[in-house]
């Protein structure tokens, strides 16, 4: 049997990064198998993931490591990661503390698409953003 460590080089080895050095990784809910998000994450971000048990991306919008939870309060406990057959997809299965998306619901998924083609939220608002991450001017 191998040891822990070879099979975290394995899974590292194993994750197939775009030409940006990212993956795409879809967040889900543990218990529920609800979708929360998607994020981007680099071998940095997800050797910390790994390292720590608590969600940390790459925000391409800062060109920086992005902890979850680390603004919010929300972090997002790791159960579970996941690789997709072509290595270049993960699926994270968290406890997520508060609401997953930045604009204060539970899911960043948090509007559905109606017959008619408006929105409709279908979500459950867990946060004020203004409150949290200060309001914007």
């Amino acid at each position: 049997m191998s040891n822990p460590q070879d099979l975290q080089k394995d899974f590292l080895e194993s994750v197939k990064f775009d030409t940006n050095g990212l993956v795409p990784a879809i967040v889900q809910d543990h218990e529920t198998g609800k979708v929360l998000m998607m994020a981007w994450m680099n071998r940095e971000s997800l050797e910390m993931t790994l390292k720590k048990g608590k969600a940390c991306y790459w925000s391409r919008s800062r060109q920086k490591l992005w902890l979850k939870g680390e603004s919010s309060g929300n972090m997002q406990e790791i159960h579970d990661i996941l690789i997709d057959c072509d290595g270049d997809t993960l699926l994270l299965k968290v406890s997520q503390k508060g609401g997953a998306c930045h604009v204060g619901y539970h899911s960043c998924f948090y509007r559905k698409v109606k017959k008619d083609l408006s929105l409709e939220i279908c979500d459950t608002l867990m946060f004020n953003p203004d409150d949290v991450y200060g309001k914007k001017s």
